[in-house]
């Protein structure tokens, strides 16, 4: 029986088919090398503890009786317990002391979260260390029904997916299928945090409530057409097709008033097109993270260098690792 796990899990971000993916279009992500680490060890406290000094310096306290939890104090904080503990129909009694790590989703100055999907990392990374195991068809379905959960039935399950599987995938939310793509050669990017955190949830409740134009079909359009591009592995045709899917994207923002161009995204753009490259918001938009792509890196470095220091240039690279253990002990019987 396990009685040490770490468990760790790496963030995403969103390329194209925000959105979109909503409506049966596939999406393209990227697993990136931001990672949530879920720690568990059996206590003989009298109530399992847990904490996430990253997200809330509160603490959680509860004890679990014929597979339900009963909280004695956090509950409100921790709602990621619930969530896995009742996907993975958990039966366990022993007290564990849980520790939940997602500093590197943390901007350090602000101590808000930089928007890359560290609730899908920490709820893949618990799964995990629960389960005691990183195989995806083990984890995989109790990952995706925790999340749901977590998010009140919201989401597509992309970022779910990027934290299993890690690498550039295409995914689409019909059977939440995945597939593996390569990285094009000579296409480099820098991801860019405005300093604005923001909500998908939010956005995907306007969208929800939201009458539907037909620059909802449009976007859903220009998702499969930069699927092909991605696919192709041609940096010249990827960077290209952006500039449709751009435009789509903004127009499906404003007719659905979503924002998505806001909270600096708009002022990024327009200085990236500029210096004849491709930037978009990632994911919801509306604030977080940005992509900027370029067939030269050194162009990257100039543009970043030149950005107004509320912009931030952050330091992450593709993670072709999902989910893993990274330590694990066994009782001996």
């Amino acid at each position: 029986m396990v009685s040490n796990v770490i468990a760790s899990a790496p963030g995403k971000v969103v390329l194209c088919g925000e959105y979109a993916v909503l409506d049966a279009a596939p999406a393209i992500a990227m697993a990136v090398d931001r990672r949530a680490r879920a720690t568990l060890a059996v206590s003989n406290e009298a109530s399992s503890v847990v904490t996430a000094k990253a997200y809330t310096k509160n603490i959680g306290r509860f004890q679990t009786r014929d597979g339900s939890i009963e909280w004695q104090e956090g509950q409100q904080y921790f709602g990621v317990i619930d969530s896995v503990w009742r996907a993975a129909e958990l039966s366990e009694s022993r007290a564990m002391s849980i520790e939940l790590d997602s500093s590197e989703f943390i901007d350090s100055n602000s101590h808000s979260k930089l928007g890359v999907g560290s609730s899908a990392a920490i709820t893949v990374a618990l799964c995990a260390a629960v389960g005691g195991t990183a195989d995806i068809e083990k984890i995989g379905p109790t990952a995706r029904r925790a999340h749901l959960d977590l998010q009140d039935g919201a989401g597509s399950g992309v970022d779910i997916a990027c934290s299993l599987n890690g690498g550039l995938i295409e995914y689409r939310m019909a059977g939440q299928t995945v597939t593996p793509i390569s990285w094009p050669q000579g296409l480099f990017w820098r991801l860019i945090w405005t300093g604005v955190a923001a909500s998908t949830r939010d956005k995907i409740s306007k969208l929800d409530a939201a009458v539907s134009k037909p620059s909802r079909t449009g976007l859903a359009d220009a998702s499969e057409s930069m699927m092909l591009a991605w696919r192709c592995g041609s940096a010249d045709r990827v960077m290209s097709e952006y500039g449709h899917y751009i435009e789509q994207l903004r127009e499906f923002s404003v007719d659905h008033d979503l924002g998505i161009f806001d909270a600096g995204h708009n002022d990024i753009h327009s200085a990236a097109s500029a210096a004849n490259l491709v930037y978009k918001p990632c994911g919801a938009g509306g604030g977080d993270v940005g992509i900027v792509f370029s067939r030269s890196a050194a162009e990257l470095d100039v543009f970043a260098k030149q950005l107004p220091d509320k912009y931030t240039v952050l330091d992450c690279q593709l993670s072709k690792t999902g989910v893993l253990i990274e330590e694990m002990k066994i009782e001996q019987a």
